[in-house]
């Protein structure tokens, strides 16, 4: 049967309608639904009180702070000091001061006229001698201008050659018309012809030794500047470093650092070898120019190199209250080099008495002494894990801001210098920079 327009209506009337089953099972899921949270805010509750449970012996610990991470744990930022053995007369020093290796005679080599490095005759740790050639510029135009100095004073030369050769025929031609003319066999004006003659030969003679000395000055001139171009030692000494390599532009006086190079190597006097270090203004009272000394390097922990005062220079620095002393090394060896950091002894006179060699004697830095009101002494030590620990020690004299250690440490511990308060054993710490 066809579908009249006027059923349309009505079935769209009827597709409107709303059903009782669906309103009822709405219902019934929305008391589901509140049902199942509130369970969950129960299971919530449990947790909560089974946490605080065993979180409050925890709690009572709170003061220790051991339970907390060191990852969390606030570290107090510390200076640390090592603990030292000294041996023989190091151990009465009167003065202990760091500063490092320099050498006495060191210069950075460079050429005296501008130029592209042809050739370099050295390397590092090359051994030279003064006037030994280091390296040598690129001169070849310098010499095409020698060997044109040196054609233009051969000329020079030989033009003064001939003009002798003249003088002498002028000379002898005046000799015999000043004959003539006595014998009244010649007029006055051929003999003043010849006595002219003689005089502009002589005169030109002078003319062309000048020329000639001009010539010679210029060859020299020519020579002294191709010599320029090489590059000679200065001193004996040894390159400890390199600057430049073969075609390179280097400038004189150091002005090629923007452009170019300033020098080719550096030399340094290696037998000469002195430590520059500072001394506090409290101190230098117990110095004079040439007391004896000890120094000592990382680098070479089982010597102690012997030394002296060689100056100690009249200027202070303000800031830093101290005086700048030099201390010469007098049995360097090869296993010295400048800028390496030591650590200079100044010991007492020779008169004085002297510590045995075979004793050994601990020294901390006086700063990490802590006192318990008099009653007991202590440092505060840091193992590998940067923790902290208290370490009773006994103590014995102060001298320069070290203090002995009679007992409790060894030597090669790590102190903390000026412990903060409220330090506690065990905390974790951080090392300043």
């Amino acid at each position: 049967m066809a579908i009249t327009d006027q059923d349309q209506p009505r079935d769209a009337l009827s597709s409107l309608r709303i059903r009782r089953e669906d309103r009822r099972g709405g219902q019934s899921a929305s008391s589901t639904g509140g049902l199942g949270k509130l369970i969950v805010y129960v299971i919530v509750l449990l947790l909560l009180g089974v946490g605080g449970w065993f979180a409050w012996p925890l709690l009572g610990n709170l003061s220790n702070r051991e339970w907390i991470p060191d990852a969390v744990r606030s570290r107090p930022e510390v200076r640390v000091s090592k603990v030292v053995v000294e041996i023989g007369r190091a151990a009465d020093a009167v003065v202990v001061a760091t500063g490092y290796i320099e050498s006495y005679r060191q210069a950075n080599i460079g050429a005296r006229a501008a130029g592209r490095i042809e050739s370099v005759m050295v390397e590092e740790g090359s051994r030279v001698k003064q006037g030994d050639v280091i390296a040598v510029l690129d001169h070849k135009d310098v010499e095409a201008a020698l060997a044109g100095a040196r054609a233009a004073l051969k000329r020079s030369k030989a033009e003064l050659g001939e003009n002798e050769v003249a003088v002498d025929r002028a000379k002898k031609d005046l000799d015999r018309t000043k004959q003539l003319r006595e014998q009244k066999a010649l007029s006055e004006s051929d003999y003043d012809t010849s006595y002219f003659q003689h005089r502009a030969m002589v005169a030109k003679r002078e003319t062309l030794e000048a020329a000639v000395a001009s010539a010679e000055a210029r060859v020299q001139e020519t020579e002294q500047y191709k010599e320029n171009m090489i590059v000679r030692a200065p001193f004996d000494g040894t390159v400890i470093s390199k600057d430049a390599e073969v075609g390179e532009s280097i400038l004189p006086g150091g002005m090629g650092e923007a452009s170019g190079r300033g020098s080719v190597v550096t030399v340094a006097d290696l037998d000469r070898l002195e430590v520059e270090c500072d001394v506090k203004e409290d101190y230098i009272s117990r110095i004079r120019s040439g007391s004896p000394c000890e120094v000592a390097v990382d680098a070479v922990p089982d010597r102690r190199y012997a030394a002296k005062v060689r100056k100690v220079i009249p200027m202070g620095d303000r800031a830093r209250a101290t005086i700048k002393v030099k201390v010469q090394i007098l049995d360097a060896d090869e296993k010295l080099f400048p800028d390496m950091s030591a650590t200079v002894y100044f010991l007492p006179e020779a008169n004085e008495t002297e510590t045995a060699a075979e004793k050994k004697r601990i020294f901390c830095d006086s700063g990490a002494i802590v006192t318990d009101n008099g009653k007991s002494t202590s440092v505060w030590t840091i193992d590998d894990r940067s923790r902290a620990h208290l370490v009773t020690v006994a103590v014995g004299g102060d001298k320069d801001g070290r203090t002995e250690i009679l007992s409790g440490l060894v030597g090669g511990e790590r102190v903390i210098v000026r412990p903060p308060e409220g330090l506690q054993d065990g905390s974790v710490i951080k090392l300043r920079e």
